[in-house]
């Protein structure tokens, strides 16, 4: 069973409408770096398997719980042929430069609880720490509210403390935007962390 699409969506024209209601988001980090939030599209298979390769084995391992040098073809359509509605994926890509990646996020509804998905955040190495995250974050909370997700989950290892900080920080952001719609919100579940 597929997640519920929202009021506003028509399923044979999902993509179309779930594009229009995201508008792409112009992001100065600190560092005076200007980049531009998206949704993510299936051309877009080349810089995300460039943007994994830039990655260092540790910030690698980090996303993927384990080593991942290279994404297969049929990682690479997962991860770009989303349909925007149970699968929503954003990149922050440079202003200058909009063929190179510095962040992706993502959601995926679960089939079984509609109203919750899981999460994950992946930031370029060289941008730790200048609150890309969060602004992805943000935004995909953002989507998550108005397409009827109340709670996310996510899976991290034990010692990955940003990210265990990232997601609070999202769970936050997921509150607002749903205390704005005035739904009601399911506390979030993250997994059990995993051992490094």
């Amino acid at each position: 069973m597929r997640g519920t699409a929202p009021p506003f969506c028509d399923r044979h024209h999902h993509t179309i409408v779930a594009f229009q209601y995201f508008v792409p988001v112009r992001v100065v980090l600190p560092t005076g770096l200007q980049l531009r939030v998206r949704p993510i599209r299936s051309a877009d298979k080349l810089l995300i398997a460039d943007g994994l390769a830039r990655l260092s084995p540790e910030s690698q391992h980090r996303r993927f719980l384990g080593p991942k040098p290279r994404l297969s073809a049929k990682e690479l359509r997962y991860l770009t042929e989303v349909d925007h509605v149970d699968h929503v994926a954003l990149v922050a890509v440079r202003e200058d430069r909009p063929d190179v990646v510095v962040g992706v996020g993502r959601w995926v509804r679960d089939r079984e609880r509609p109203d919750q998905a899981e999460i994950a955040v992946v930031i370029a190495d060289d941008l730790h720490g200048l609150g890309l995250g969060s602004r992805l974050g943000e935004a995909l909370a953002r989507a998550a509210a108005a397409r009827g997700v109340r709670r996310f989950t996510a899976t991290m290892l034990a010692d990955n403390t940003a990210a265990h900080r990232l997601m609070a920080r999202i769970d936050e952001a997921l509150a607002r935007e749903l205390a704005t719609a005035d739904l009601p919100r399911v506390a979030p579940a993250f997994s059990p962390p995993v051992a490094a």
